[in-house]
């Protein structure tokens, strides 16, 4: 054994772990909308949740980014602790799998055998080739997220080889055969070697993958590695609950918690029986057996089937506990709390969901901005001490949801490798400014509102009557709006821009009429100044609109870039037949609107 081997051991253990995170990376990324979708789907049918946390641990590789995503959930609110239950035991049953692909490394190396193609060995360079080709010589979408698999389980397999190739050497010292036959006669030890090496590597697959390397030496015996194995549960489910605490509510904790719990309870289960069915002498012919890279796999995926069926019946109780252990948290008076607890920094391994709690939290701030308006228009006819109140109190909700966003989108920033997220992100970041400024000016409506019915100066009869057509009009450009953000529709935000230019044609003309009846003493004088401040509130709630329209047509034709500017000015030039059409059948319609009040005054 010389420094050589030992470096060889821990270059290949580098290779391994960082394969491994590339993969499940690459994995977690491309699968996050179906990631999403999957988990957002289950029901109060457990069976099912435990599908669902098996085949997607199965498929992203890490049962703790599904335990951590899945504690996400629990704090939006999209699931119940209950719910969760059966993906957590699904997620320790799914875990198994990659112990199961990596057994590959003890195939026979039967020179003949089709069989050869699935030895490490050969899988190993054809993954990384056709990684390389694909990020090199493809364009395609997911080109690049699928060439980062292929690599990072090129890389991992390289890894296996070279720490298997580094193990034959130290087994031959005899230091490597000392240190696990006192494992076989110590359990206890071997259980806080596989928790503790679970801990610090975060990952129990990476764990049973070393173990796997180390067997294929055939230095091994079942004795010395049953208990690495149990311990592994607890360390992996430790470092779940710790990332699950950071910055979470109480349910969040708890998801956590039932998972150490569960995983206490294999240990406590897989550690009695064995004793049991030792001291029967049951385990006899395999006792002394050597582990294989097969039997390993085998003897983790054993273990966490038959838990999962014993300790299922259990849940309920562990639900328990873990209220008991982590208490309620207390009552947030902010109206919007949920949708602030769903932005949890569970969700950056998965940008999909990140996202997706960024739009529940940006539609949330549309609405309650436009209900603001309503509130505020109305007002204007008939003022209410309460009505008041709301608006100011939901303009700081509103205004405090823009700042959690804002904050949660930097941080998210970082967190993003695929353009379309990075496109979506930048999208929702104009729009969170748009939103709260549409808050903004509800509130200036309002406070207009208060200050008419303070000094008892409120409009004319005719003056109102105008304010209700352009209301009307804004209404239109609302639900425009709307839809336009909520599903992404380019149609939709199309047609904000003509009626975008009517508002802009209504307000000029309904200062000339104001101006007209102040000469003419048909409006009072004091409350002249609010009313063209009223509509400048108008002009800029449409303007807002028009903003966001924009903002969704760049995203849905991203090729506008940053030729946004001339968009807007072809279809404002007169050169856009559509929006002509548009703008004159609305210009018609709400311009004799006005001019019939004109004539009814008259």
């Amino acid at each position: 054994m010389s420094i050589f081997d030992v470096l060889t051991l821990f270059g290949g253990l580098a290779m391994f772990l960082y394969g491994m995170r590339l993969m499940g990376a690459s994995l977690k990324e491309g699968s996050s909308g179906a990631l999403k979708k999957a988990l957002e789907g289950v029901t109060n049918n457990t069976f099912k949740a435990f599908l669902l946390g098996f085949l997607v641990t199965a498929v992203i590789q890490s049962s703790t980014a599904t335990i951590v995503i899945t504690s996400g959930l629990v704090a939006a609110g999209i699931l119940s602790l209950k719910q969760s239950l059966g993906i957590i035991i699904g997620a320790n049953v799914g875990t198994t799998v990659t112990g199961q692909i990596i057994r590959l490394i003890g195939m026979n190396d039967s020179s003949d055998s089709w069989l050869n193609i699935f030895k490490p060995s050969t899988l190993a360079p054809v993954a990384l080739i056709i990684g390389i080709v694909l990020i090199m010589g493809f364009k395609f979408n997911r080109a690049k997220t699928i060439g980062n698999i292929a690599i990072g389980f090129g890389i991992l397999f390289s890894g296996l080889l070279n720490m298997t190739s580094a193990v034959d050497t130290l087994t031959e010292s005899g230091v490597f055969e000392s240190l696990f036959s006192k494992l076989g006669s110590n359990p206890f030890i071997g259980y806080l070697i596989g928790a503790t090496v679970a801990f610090i590597l975060q990952s129990s697959s990476a764990t049973i993958g070393i173990l796997q390397a180390f067997s294929a030496s055939g230095g091994l015996a079942f004795n010395a590695i049953y208990a690495v194995v149990v311990g592994v549960y607890l360390g992996d489910c430790v470092t779940t609950a710790i990332v699950c605490s950071i910055g979470a509510k109480a349910e969040q904790k708890r998801v956590g918690i039932v998972n150490i719990l569960f995983n206490l309870g294999k240990s406590v289960l897989v550690l009695g029986v064995v004793a049991i069915l030792r001291w029967m002498g049951v385990l006899d012919g395999i006792w002394n057996t050597i582990a294989t890279p097969g039997s390993i796999a085998n003897t983790n995926t054993i273990f966490n089937l038959a838990c999962a069926l014993l300790l299922f019946p259990l849940m309920s109780i562990f639900e328990k506990m873990s209220k008991k252990i982590v208490k309620d948290d207390p009552v947030h008076e902010f109206k919007y709390q949920d949708k602030v607890e769903a932005l949890s920094t569970a969700f950056f391994s998965t940008p999909a969901l990140a996202l997706r709690s960024c739009y529940d939290a940006l539609l949330t701030m549309f609405y309650a901005s436009r209900d603001n308006i309503t509130r505020g228009l109305d007002m204007l006819t008939k003022y209410d001490a309460k009505t008041y109140e709301v608006v100011r109190q939901e303009e700081d909700n509103i205004d405090q949801l823009a700042d959690r966003v804002s904050q949660y989108l930097v941080q998210l920033a970082s967190h993003l490798t695929v353009d379309e997220h990075v496109e979506i992100l930048n999208h929702y970041y104009k729009i969170v400014n748009e939103f709260e400024r549409l808050g903004d000016h509800a509130k200036n409506i309002a406070d207009t509102a208060a200050e008419l019915h303070e000094r008892q100066t409120p409009f004319s009869a005719i003056a109102l009557a105008e304010l209700d057509v352009v209301e009307d009009l804004i209404n239109s450009i609302l639900d425009f709006t709307e839809e336009a953000f909520k599903k992404r529709d380019a149609d939709a935000a199309y047609k904000i821009e003509p009626l975008e230019e009517v508002v802009d044609d209504l307000v000029v003309v309904l200062r000339d009429n104001h101006m007209s009846r102040l000469a003419n003493g048909k409006c009072n004088v004091v409350a002249g100044t609010d009313f063209m401040d009223l509509l400048g509130d108008i002009e800029r709630i449409s303007d807002i609109c028009s903003n966001v329209g924009l903002a969704t047509v760049t995203r849905v034709k991203p090729e506008l870039g940053n030729k946004t500017h001339d968009y807007t000015y072809l279809l404002h030039s007169g050169n856009d037949a559509e929006f002509n059409r548009e703008y004159e059948a609305a210009h018609k319609k709400y311009f004799d609107k006005i001019n019939n009040l004109i004539a009814s005054e008259g």
